[in-house]
């Protein structure tokens, strides 16, 4: 079995589990990238009025269902179909903005109209970037951006990988101590912000995120990048690289 069916069955796994308990989280009150209560809340997207969104990876689609709820025409794609149908039997029938799909995410930019932004909240490291970015590039219309937020610093205090290679991390079922096992292209800055760049698009930020406990190890990074509104030459970093 290779690496990304095997992680969809993990979340399947979850996804199941989750619906059989039937908790219901509630809405939104402040957007968070990886960490509760740290880093950069929604002020990265800027106004999302009446733009084309994608959101890669969205699970219980909570942070689409926000989107949509400010204006944007958000499209929900999530590969795990236990996932798909918990964001389905919490915005079931027809939520304005707010479009939900199961699907794999590479199979379904390959055919999409372009869209203005694609984001992804902790996800997009479960997909091969190998197969995910050359066709997330060409989904982007020009000067359209991608945001997403990516582990650094496992829970062991295990830090990024400087090679293109996914490896094991723990999934832990919510309300359990039972542990499952996903890969995930944990990258270092460096090598992420080479392949953005290399794919054509122009990285403008790069975010620490840490857990403002001290005894919790894990960090995570959000990435800020953008579609050219010309062809880049892919020679390098247009704007200022903060964080790492």
């Amino acid at each position: 079995m290779t690496t990304e069916p095997s992680t969809i069955d993990t979340w399947n796994t979850y996804g199941n589990h989750q619906l059989a308990r039937g908790l219901q989280l509630p809405d939104l009150t402040r957007w968070d990238w990886g960490t509760p209560g740290a880093g950069p809340g929604i002020e990265p997207f800027g106004d999302v009025n009446g733009a084309r969104v994608l959101d890669l990876g969205s699970g219980l689609g909570r942070h689409a269902a926000h989107l949509a709820a400010l204006g944007a025409d958000v499209t929900a794609v999530d590969a795990s179909a236990a996932q798909h149908q918990r964001a389905v039997n919490r915005y079931p029938g027809h939520t304005p903005g707010l479009s939900l799909l199961c699907a794999d995410a590479v199979a379904h930019l390959r055919n999409a109209d372009p869209y203005d932004l694609i984001y992804s909240v902790c996800s997009m490291p479960y997909l091969d970037p190998g197969r995910l970015l050359p066709v997330l590039v060409n989904a982007l219309a020009p000067g359209g951006r991608l945001l997403f937020s990516a582990l650094h610093t496992n829970s062991t205090g295990t830090g990024p990988s400087s090679e293109l290679v996914a490896r094991p991390e723990i999934l832990r079922l919510p309300g359990t101590t039972e542990d499952h096992q996903v890969m995930m292209w944990t990258l270092a800055p460096e090598l992420w912000k080479n392949l953005l760049v290399q794919h054509g698009l122009s990285l403008e930020s790069v975010t620490t995120i840490d857990s403002p406990d001290p005894g919790n190890h894990v960090s995570y990074r959000l990435y800020a990048a953008r579609r050219p509104q010309k062809a880049s030459n892919r020679t390098g970093i247009d704007s200022t690289v903060v964080g790492g």
